[in-house]
C-alpha cells in the first residue's frame, strides 16, 4: 500500500513549495514522500517539472533487490521534463541551443564530469561522478538521480538536449534510456545493411533496437514470448518475429533462425531481456565471426552455463553495453525527428499510471502484462 509521507529533514519548513516523489523503502516496498522544492536554483542548474517518466527494466531489478548496493532511495531515470526555473548564467542546453523556461528537455541520467580517469580515457559512460546523485533524495535539492517525481534537478554540468517541437512527448520519454542505448548497441555491433540481426526480447529495448537496426539496412529477426510484443515488433519494422509458443524450445528457435539466415546464423544479436539462461541459445544460433551484445544482464548473482569453446570456434565477439556517451542522447531526439513518419515510438508506452501507481507500474512490467509502463507525475 502507497502513503505519503514527509521526508527527513523537512521538519519545521511550514508553507514551503513542496513536490512529490515514489521512494523504495526497502526492495518490493515503495512509498510516495514529500520534499521541499528548492528555494534558490544555483548558477548553471535548471528545475524541470516532470512530465512523463518510464518503467525501465533496472527500475524492476532495483525493486526485486538484485542490485547489491541501491537498497533505498528514489527511483527512476527515463524522462521528459519542463524547464520551470533556470539557474544563473544557463543560457543553452549541452549542445549550445538557446533554452527558456518552459522548453521541453531531456537529461543525461548520470554525472559525465569528462575530467576523470574514466572519461578521459573514452568512457564517460564510467564517470566516477556518474551515480553521486542516486540514492540520495534524503539529501538537498532532493530532486535528483530519480525521476519517478513531479520535479527533477539538473545540476550544474549535467548534460541535457532540448527536445524538437517535431517531437511528441511520449515519443520523447525514452530518449535518455532506451533509444539512446540501442544507438550505442547498434554502434558496437557494428550494424550494416543486409546484415541478419537477432534481438533477444521484444520490450521497450528490443523495439527500439529494431528501429534503429532498421535504420541501418538490416534484416530483423525478433524473439519473444509475448505476443503483444510480437505485433508491436512488426510494426517497428521486424522482418521475422518468433513466438515461443511456436518453437516452444531453445534448440527449435536456434534451427529457426538458422532457416531464416540461409543456414549461416546472425552477424549480430542483441540481447535486452536480462535472462542471463538465453545467452547459450544466442550463442548456438549466431554466425560465424558474429558479435554478442549483451545489455539486459545488469543485475548481479544471475549466471548461466555456457561453453566457451562454442563462442572460440565460432569466433564470436562478446561486448557489454551499459550506459552511454552524452551524445548519444543528442543523437537519439535527431533520430526520434528524422524518423517520426515511419515508427510510432508512443505506442510503446501502452499503459499509463500515477506517480501514486508506481509499485503497480512496476509490478506489472515484470510480469510483462504491457511493452512499456509510463508515469505522469501530474
Amino acid at each position: 500500500m502507497l502513503r505519503t509521507m514527509p521526508g527527513k529533514g523537512n521538519a519545521g519548513k511550514g508553507k514551503s513549495m513542496k513536490g512529490r516523489m515514489a521512494y523504495m523503502d526497502e526492495p518490493g516496498k515503495i512509498s510516495i514522500r514529500e520534499y521541499d522544492l528548492p528555494s534558490k536554483i544555483e548558477p548553471g542548474a535548471a528545475l524541470l517539472e516532470v512530465i512523463q517518466t518510464n518503467v525501465c527494466g533496472s527500475e524492476i531489478h532495483l525493486f526485486n533487490g538484485h542490485h547489491p548496493m541501491m537498497r533505498e532511495g528514489g527511483l527512476g531515470h527515463e524522462m521528459i521534463g519542463r524547464i520551470i526555473e533556470l539557474g544563473d548564467g544557463l543560457e543553452t542546453d549541452s549542445a549550445g541551443q538557446p533554452i527558456h523556461v518552459g522548453d521541453r528537455v531531456v537529461p543525461v541520467y548520470t554525472i559525465n564530469c569528462m575530467k576523470c580517469p574514466a572519461c578521459l580515457k573514452g568512457y564517460p559512460s564510467h564517470c566516477e561522478h556518474a551515480f553521486t546523485y542516486f540514492m540520495q533524495q534524503d539529501t538537498a535539492p532532493h530532486f535528483h538521480g530519480a525521476t519517478f517525481a513531479t520535479h527533477y534537478y539538473v545540476h550544474p554540468g549535467q548534460f541535457f538536449f532540448r527536445v524538437p517541437d517535431t517531437v511528441a512527448d511520449s515519443e520523447a520519454a525514452a530518449a535518455n534510456c532506451a533509444l539512446s542505448q540501442m544507438l550505442v548497441a547498434v554502434d558496437a555491433a557494428d550494424v550494416k545493411a543486409g546484415q541478419n540481426v537477432v534481438i533477444q526480447g521484444a520490450g521497450g529495448l528490443g523495439l527500439n533496437a529494431c528501429a534503429v537496426a532498421k535504420e541501418r539496412g538490416a534484416t530483423v529477426i525478433i524473439i519473444d514470448p509475448v505476443p503483444l510484443r510480437l505485433e508491436l515488433a512488426r510494426e517497428f519494422g521486424a522482418d521475422h518475429t518468433i513466438d515461443f509458443s511456436e518453437h516452444n524450445s531453445s534448440k527449435a528457435r536456434a534451427e529457426h533462425v538458422r532457416d531464416l539466415t540461409d543456414g549461416w546464423g546472425p552477424e549480430v544479436i542483441i540481447e535486452v531481456t536480462g535472462v542471463s539462461e538465453v545467452i547459450p541459445e544466442g550463442l548456438d544460433m549466431i554466425g560465424v565471426g558474429g558479435t554478442y551484445i549483451l545489455i539486459g544482464s545488469i543485475g548481479f548473482g544471475r549466471p548461466c552455463d555456457f561453453d566457451p569453446a562454442v563462442a572460440v570456434r565460432k569466433l564470436v565477439t562478446m561486448k557489454g553495453v551499459i550506459r552511454y556517451h552524452p551524445r548519444y542522447l543528442r543523437e537519439a531526439l535527431r533520430f526520434l525527428d528524422r524518423t517520426r513518419d515511419r515508427y510510432s515510438f508512443d505506442k510503446l508506452l501502452d499503459r499509463r499510471f500515477t506517480l501514486d501507481q508506481v509499485q503497480e507500474a512496476i509490478e506489472s512490467s515484470a510480469r510483462r502484462e504491457l511493452a512499456r509502463a509510463t508515469i505522469v507525475p501530474g
